[in-house]
């Protein structure tokens, strides 16, 4: 590979990071071809990709970027999975395939909306429930106090209107 092509493959490289929710930098050691390509299925049907690049590549691309630094994570064989849209998402699919692979490709380390966290950390993050259900019990948190105040703001109505009625009634009642 000469200069050129290394130079295209390091702004490419950075090109994906700068927009990525989180990457995971893994070892794929002991997997076979098709297992790497059935990892990389599984990932692509989650809007997650999977990038085997060379160690000093990797780190000329981070070098232009705001992120943690986890050059030490770059020995040995090692590939990126990107999650542009979601992290919890490639977290998933990867902590899945090791556990049906005996722990391949092991996690060296990752990077997650900006912070640097360690392999442990990226299986709690498999662990939480998918975007939309986040977003649904947010939502749902968000409802439940409103839902409270219309119906509070609503006894309160109908108490007033009660309270009119009644002196109306007294009033019609003190006339006759």
């Amino acid at each position: 590979m000469n200069r050129q092509e290394k130079d295209v493959v390091v702004v490419e490289l950075q090109d994906k990071l700068k927009v990525a929710q989180a990457f995971y930098l893994t070892d794929f050691t002991g997997l076979n071809v098709k297992q790497i390509t059935e990892f990389r299925s599984r990932l692509r049907k989650q809007g997650v990709e999977y990038v085997v690049v060379k160690n000093t590549l990797a780190q000329r691309a981070l070098q232009g970027l705001e992120l943690p630094d986890v050059a030490s994570s770059f020995t040995g064989p090692t590939g990126l999975v990107i999650g542009r849209d979601d992290a919890v998402a490639a977290a998933k699919v990867l902590t899945d395939f090791m556990r049906e692979f005996g722990d391949r490709p092991a996690v060296k380390g990752a990077v997650v909306e900006r912070r640097s966290v360690d392999a442990a950390q990226v299986r709690k993050i498999a662990d939480l429930p998918p975007r939309e259900v986040l977003l649904a019990q947010l939502a749902g948190g968000l409802q439940q106090p409103m839902a409270r105040l219309a119906g509070g703001m609503s006894q309160l109505m109908s108490g007033f209107a009660r309270a009119v009625d009644q002196l109306r009634q007294q009033r019609e009642g003190a006339e006759a």
